[in-house]
């Protein structure tokens, strides 16, 4: 059965969102960033289960904005700290912690849905992997059917804007055939939160960003 995994931070003010955090400032970024995973994480649950499901996670959700409400959501996830110097070390060893096939994703995207992880699910039962586009040159989803294959993402330089080609590139250079998920904007920017908060008018992500930016 495929297992679902989210690669987080805890919304800890000063160490989450730190881009948008430059326009808001910590507190209000972290409030962002915990709505953002709330979302993430009740998507993923609805996909396929919450006892499919994995957090990797930096941080302590003691210190975190709404970790309560955060750490109820995880009842019957499986939460493990995240391991690794580099975040691509992080990824390689998260993705590596279970069974595959896996689909990933991080916390930057709260207006990922049930039906696309289902999807990126579906497209396994083809490829050896699907990767899904950010509109910054990163990317937002990885699956794979063996999760060992995510070793090829130790040495991809994250957080460019060439890390999605560079990812590709080195999971087609290890064999593994990539399929491509819909491109999705992350959050990292005034900007991207206010277009995806209007994308997505309903969600708790949208309706915390009303609340603190009004």
């Amino acid at each position: 059965m495929t297992r679902v995994l989210v690669v987080a931070k805890a919304p800890v003010p000063g160490l989450v969102k730190t881009r948008l955090a430059r326009d808001v400032g910590p507190e209000v970024a972290a409030e962002v960033a915990a709505a953002s995973l709330l979302d993430t994480l009740a998507a993923c649950a609805d996909a396929v289960g919450p006892q499919r499901c994995h957090l990797s996670l930096a941080g302590d959700l003691d210190d975190a904005v709404h970790g309560e409400r955060i750490q109820r959501r995880l009842v019957d996830w499986w939460v493990t700290p995240q391991v690794g110097d580099g975040f691509d070390e992080r990824l390689a060893h998260a993705h590596g912690e279970g069974p595959g096939p896996v689909v990933q994703v991080g916390m930057d995207t709260p207006q990922v849905t049930a039906d696309l992880l289902l999807g990126v699910t579906e497209a396994l039962g083809t490829t050896d992997g699907v990767l899904g586009p950010a509109e910054d040159g990163g990317w937002w989803v990885l699956g794979l059917r063996d999760p060992a294959a995510a070793r090829a993402l130790v040495g991809v330089p994250m957080s460019t804007p060439t890390t999605y080609d560079d990812t590709r590139a080195a999971l087609a250079g290890a064999g593994v055939t990539v399929g491509t998920a819909p491109v999705l904007r992350d959050v990292d920017t005034l900007a991207d939160a206010e277009a995806v908060a209007a994308e997505v008018p309903d969600s708790h992500f949208a309706h915390t960003w009303r609340a603190v930016v009004r």
